[in-house]
């Protein structure tokens, strides 16, 4: 029985492989969930047990997006603290964040991964850091939604257990005891975590960062994920009010902190890395340590601009992030392609900063090599899993742009006619396939006013 396939033909295609391969009109076979060829012209004749053809005339196909940073569960909390930055908006929001339950979370993972999945995700990734007493399987509830929208996973398992006592940020009844949060870590790589090639499920461990979490917990969570075989993540040197704390308490900044307890690895990845100086970078670049850039939320933050061309420049990793959607309202990652250039343009580099190409790599291939997937996913390629999307840049946002990548980046949301993840459809002419949108709009609204009453009610 011949293998089933789909081909998509006369679109342009930006494959983002190592030598950036371009067509202005081509075409792309899947067969099952492999990538079975891409080139210029039509698909080779003859093909057995094609199942669907798709006239890709107007459109640009490119691989699947890939988020590399996340908060599911702040899709309720959506546009508090909007004049803050980032510590006296932790401080504002851990009381409410701290009543979340397994109902919530589910619903705001599904609220967030429709709309990253709508705009162009295929591989999504979150960070969930929050376990209050008796909420319920919260990654679980993730993983559930992820596994409903037919999106491929990363979940980060979080963790948190230097609370408001202890000199750190969050609620003492927010964060977990140093044993407890290891021990709920290993379980959740022995339950979930699927290291094959296609998997649609990887676990990470994340303790939080350096303000709200002890040194053990990073160095324990550093040897646990070694010694399970996963990746390591957290955030770093995101904001100036974080570089002082860590003096003050370590002794040295955070990429020294790092370093010392062994979070610098080609095996980790690290969110925002916005105060960096020359030594931090060469740091990451000798040992191979990626970076989630979210550009979107350090504005809204008022984190700063990362220094992303001299990250490049340096050969460090770098993929694009949402964040959470407290700080960051529109929850969708074609944003950050935009953002990602023209911020970078604010900074010394200038106009030299950023291409449209480079922006589309971050998103695609460099987002896959930060989560260590490069070979599987990231690039239109045979043999690579079928994780693309098919935008639709004809209509009146984008039909006077002739260059179809800069048309993406530059240009308004593009809309999806059609997103594959593992050869399977997700999103159909920028409708969601596996899910009802408006019942989760519905179902994330009813959540966010319960957490609202919740929090309001202590």
């Amino acid at each position: 029985m011949a293998t089933p396939r789909i081909v998509i033909e006369n679109c342009a295609i930006a494959t983002v492989d190592a030598d950036d391969t371009e067509y202005a009109s081509g075409h792309v076979v899947v067969a099952g969930n492999r990538v079975e060829s891409v080139g210029a012209g039509p698909a080779p004749a003859g093909l057995e047990g094609v199942v669907r053809r798709v006239d890709g005339t107007g459109h640009l196909a490119t691989p699947g997006l890939v988020n590399t940073h996340h908060h599911f569960y702040q899709w309720l909390t959506r546009g508090l603290a909007q004049d803050a930055n980032l510590f006296d908006w932790l401080v504002a929001l851990y009381p409410t964040w701290a009543r979340i339950d397994e109902e919530m979370v589910h619903a705001a993972a599904q609220g967030s991964l429709a709309m990253m999945a709508r705009g162009g995700v295929t591989t999504a990734m979150d960070h969930h850091y929050v376990f209050p007493r008796g909420a319920g399987d919260l990654l679980g509830a993730e993983i559930r939604a992820a596994a409903e929208l037919g999106v491929r996973f990363t979940a980060a398992r979080g963790s948190m257990d230097r609370g408001e006592s202890d000199g750190g940020l969050p609620p003492d009844f927010a964060v977990e005891t140093t044993e407890g949060a290891l021990l709920a870590t290993e379980e959740a790589v022995d339950r979930y975590h699927d290291a094959s090639f296609d998997s649609m499920l990887r676990i990470a461990v994340a303790p939080c960062s350096p303000f709200s979490i002890s040194t053990e917990l990073l160095r324990e969570g550093a040897a646990l994920a070694r010694r399970k075989g996963v990746r390591l993540h957290t955030h770093g040197s995101e904001t100036v009010e974080e570089e002082k704390f860590c003096h003050e308490l370590f002794g040295m900044g955070p990429t020294d902190y790092f370093d010392s307890t062994g979070w610098l690895g080609e095996d980790v990845w690290m969110a925002h890395c916005v105060h960096m100086n020359d030594a931090d970078i060469a740091a990451f670049a000798r040992t191979g340590t990626g970076v989630a850039h979210c550009p979107s939320s350090n504005a809204r933050l008022a984190a700063g601009i990362a220094r992303v061309p001299d990250l490049l420049a340096a050969g460090v990793s770098v993929g694009l992030g949402v964040d959470g959607t407290a700080s960051n309202e529109s929850g969708e990652l074609h944003t950050e392609l935009r953002n990602a250039l023209l911020i970078n343009r604010l900074g010394g580099h200038r106009e030299r900063a950023l291409t449209v190409r480079q922006a589309l790599r971050l998103g695609t291939h460099g987002g896959a090599r930060v989560l260590g997937r490069a070979d599987e996913i990231g690039s239109l390629e045979p043999g690579k899993l079928a994780d693309l999307v098919l935008w639709r840049l004809d209509g009146i946002g984008h039909s006077t742009i002739a260059d179809p990548v800069a048309a993406l980046v530059l240009g308004a949301a593009a809309p999806v006619t059609l997103s594959l993840v593992n050869g399977r459809a997700v999103v159909e002419d920028g409708r969601l396939t596996t899910v009802d949108e408006e019942a989760i709009a519905r179902r994330t609204r009813d959540e966010a006013r319960r957490l609202a009453r919740l929090a309001a009610a202590d």
